[in-house]
């Protein structure tokens, strides 16, 4: 199979795609692929088990990444639309998403949620072309750009049948599959291989943080038991302290709004854009509480996704956050801590001791869980001198991450350009 240009081009009536080979068509998705023809029905068995996609399940150029388990009693209202083999589903809310997936065998019969327009393609049309068209660049810049709203956009299906597709004669299109189904293999191959490399030195910098910050770094060191199961054994000489000897939980509500809105993320303490709309946003900021720089400030509600960090930054933050801070007089090597309170949440030891219903996103670590916990304590230069020696490590660790991850970029870069040459007509797949 080889690909050359074609011979004559004509005017395709869209805007980012302005010719198409003299002998294909361009026209609307909806006569091209019927939508939503396959609905969950009302009154079906409350004990019938569903296997639900919903709209974080789908990443742009992964496909389905995974699906949850319910009976249909339990189910979320949105769960309704039928998906079949040869299907493909797109997100019709939050659409800078991108959530573009193809139903194979392994998830006929699934069920989705109703935030996805479901395409069934009709005779004629190839059902993984319609996929690669529907995934081409120029496709969901035109979803995004007829989608309304600002924090969260979105597109009516009957909006997203009215977008024109471009269509091949097909045979051409049996070609272009076989084309891209090899060529987005071979990229898909190396993605594989660069993500195992990323999760590799990810884990690596985990394992390296919780051993360095539990035993320290000398390995000739004498060892005792610590008497906390996660923490194992530590050097002789350290000790093992609760949370509440060394810290003070601090709650300050501000009362004003002339100080910087604090976000903490999953890449730490961030100074949030109030400004752009864009995000989750309160009517007042009055009510939220102090924070100070090298106060610790916790997302303790979601011990899932939550994180701990150290502020760099004044502020003020969620009055549902955990603000603490040294006791006076006891203080110590904050960034030490820091990275000990983030171990906490990589390895899960937070979690072990929180409450609530994790598969909602509520699991909370209690105030006195959280100051009864026991942690290690090197004297405060060891605690120095492995701060700076994580510092070290870590920067070198992430710079290599950032290194991947823009190859891993680059690769998904090239799979679209691929993708829109092959669809688009840019080039002519032969079978020669």
């Amino acid at each position: 199979m080889s690909v050359v240009g074609y011979a004559e081009y004509k005017d395709s009536g869209i805007a980012l795609v302005p010719h198409i080979p003299q002998t294909w068509e361009a026209k609307p998705l909806k006569f091209i692929a019927d939508c939503n023809v396959r609905v969950l029905p009302e009154n079906t068995d409350e004990e019938a088990e569903i296997t639900y996609i919903d709209i974080g399940s789908v990443n742009y150029g992964q496909g389905i990444c995974k699906t949850q388990e319910f009976t249909f009693a339990n189910a979320p209202s949105r769960a309704r639309r039928i998906v079949k083999t040869g299907d493909t589903i797109i997100s019709t809310v939050r659409t800078y998403l991108k959530a573009i997936a193809y139903i194979d065998d392994e998830y006929n019969d699934n069920i989705c949620s109703t935030g996805f327009a479901v395409y069934t393609p009709k005779p004629g049309v190839n059902r993984r072309f319609l996929f690669y068209a529907l995934n081409a660049d120029w496709f969901v810049s035109d979803v995004e750009r007829y989608s309304v709203g600002i924090s969260y956009p979105a597109i009516t299906s009957t909006a997203l049948s009215a977008l024109k597709t471009i269509l091949p004669p097909i045979i051409e299109q049996e070609r272009i599959v076989a084309y891209l189904d090899r060529r987005t293999a071979e990229i898909y191959i190396l993605l594989a291989d660069l993500q195992s490399q990323v999760d590799m030195l990810d884990t690596y910098k985990r394992e390296l943080i919780a051993e360095v910050v539990t035993k320290g770094l000398d390995k000739s060191a004498t060892m005792k038991d610590s008497g906390v199961d996660w923490i194992g054994e530590t050097p002789t000489h350290w000790e093992t302290t609760k949370i509440k000897w060394m810290f003070e939980i601090v709650k300050r509500i501000y009362g004003k709004e002339d100080r910087d809105v604090l976000s903490i993320t999953q890449r730490g303490i961030k100074v949030k854009d109030t400004e752009s709309n864009e995000g989750q946003l309160a009517e007042s900021y009055a009510n939220y509480q102090v924070v100070n720089v090298n106060d610790f400030a916790m997302n303790s509600m979601d011990l899932l996704t939550g994180w701990v960090d150290c502020s760099p930054f004044e502020g003020v933050t969620s009055p549902d956050y955990r603000v603490f801070r040294f006791l006076p007089g006891k203080e110590q090597c904050h960034n030490y801590y820091k990275y000990l309170f983030q171990m906490c949440y990589k390895n899960r030891i937070f979690y072990r001791l929180g409450q609530g219903v994790s598969n909602l996103g509520r699991w909370r670590l209690q105030a006195d869980q959280f100051l009864n916990m026991l942690l290690p304590q090197p004297p405060i230069e060891e605690q120095e001198e492995i701060a700076a020696y994580l510092d070290s490590k870590t920067n070198q660790i992430e710079a290599l991450i950032a290194d991947i991850t823009v190859q891993i970029e680059n690769l998904k870069q090239y799979r679209q350009i691929v993708i829109h040459d092959a669809v688009t007509g840019k080039i002519k797949v032969t079978e020669g």
